[in-house]
């Protein structure tokens, strides 16, 4: 028991560390906490704990997963974790030495990310629109249609993740605004360009908020965020969305588990890129620090290429 309570405390010194020394977000904090307490659990059954565990534990406890019939990608994922905590408690001469640093992880091949045609994402843009000025919908029906179309067309118009976009500030829907700064990952700051489509469908949006909340004579229109909620956050939660995209996507005759905030995200960049967009520019808008997120990317700048050496090259075949 001592052992675990030990673990407990070494796992919330770590978090500690991710917040403050390299701004983690609360999404990867609770990724890394659930990790690491399956990891001390499985040491415990053992008898080991962090501060005891050596490369065989780990090994053990990768094995295991591997029969728990955990994917490729997961174990990744755990092991990644490991190897950070291992290298903490080093630095923090809790240990003398690296039980993880020898340790090599699964094959695995990284995925092309699932990508909607603009064809798809036109029905889909169409739908929500056609939803969202239903003459027969009543007030509060009518604004959530309006909510999910302001949602759907700011995030194809800027690539946001979902965890960005359901927090924006009222503010970001002013008339002047042709750009808006969005805190993304490690809290930094970026500007990120609006479209004249989503412009107008946030301005809509807050104006139909606005004239409902005096109607009702309601007191969130002092709500600092464009999405508001009754929740915890304040703002809508990106589960939220995401179960109304998936029936907006059945709606529009689209297969819902091919839909998800992400996937538009994904679709963002690729339509981009497959347009003539260059990746550092990308990369930019989507907010990655590293190029290398991006290059994943760059099977569409590949085919891209193609096609032009195909269609331009004067010896090519006609």
């Amino acid at each position: 028991m001592r052992s675990k309570t030990s673990d407990a405390k070494l796992i919330n010194l770590f978090l500690d560390m991710l917040a403050a020394e390299q701004g983690a977000g609360p999404n990867t904090l609770d990724a890394y906490r659930r990790d690491l307490i399956d990891f001390s659990e499985f040491l415990a059954r053992n008898g080991f704990s962090f501060a005891g565990a050596q490369t065989q534990s780990l090994r053990d406890y990768l094995a295991d997963l591997d029969t728990r019939g955990f994917k490729s990608s997961s174990v990744a994922r755990r092991l990644s974790a490991m190897r950070h905590l291992f290298r903490f408690l080093l630095n923090e001469r809790i240990r003398s030495d690296d039980p993880a640093a020898i340790l090599s992880g699964p094959k695995r091949g990284r995925g092309l990310p699932k990508v909607l045609s603009i064809a798809d994402v036109d029905r889909m843009l169409t739908r929500a629109k056609e939803l969202a000025q239903a003459s027969e919908a009543s007030g509060s029906q009518r604004l959530r249609a309006m909510r999910l179309y302001c949602l759907l067309e700011v995030l194809y118009a800027t690539g946001l993740r979902v965890s960005e976009l359901v927090a924006l500030p009222r503010s970001a829907a002013r008339n002047d605004s042709r750009m808006i700064v969005v805190r993304g990952k490690g809290d930094k700051e970026r500007l990120v360009p609006l479209n004249d489509a989503s412009r107008q469908a946030m301005a809509d949006y807050l104006a139909a908020t606005q004239a409902l909340e005096t109607d009702r004579k309601k007191k969130a229109s002092g709500s600092k965020w464009l999405f508001p909620s009754f929740g915890e956050s304040g703002h809508l939660t990106r589960q939220h969305f995401a179960r109304d995209l998936k029936e907006l996507a059945a709606a529009s005759g689209l297969a819902p588990r091919l839909v998800s905030p992400h996937v538009l995200r994904h679709a963002f960049a690729s339509h981009l890129l497959h347009n003539g967009a260059d990746l550092r520019i990308v990369q930019t808008l989507l907010g990655h620090t590293d190029i290398s997120t991006t290059q994943i990317y760059t099977h569409v700048v590949e085919e891209r290429l193609k096609s032009l050496v195909r269609d331009l090259h004067p010896l090519a075949e006609k």
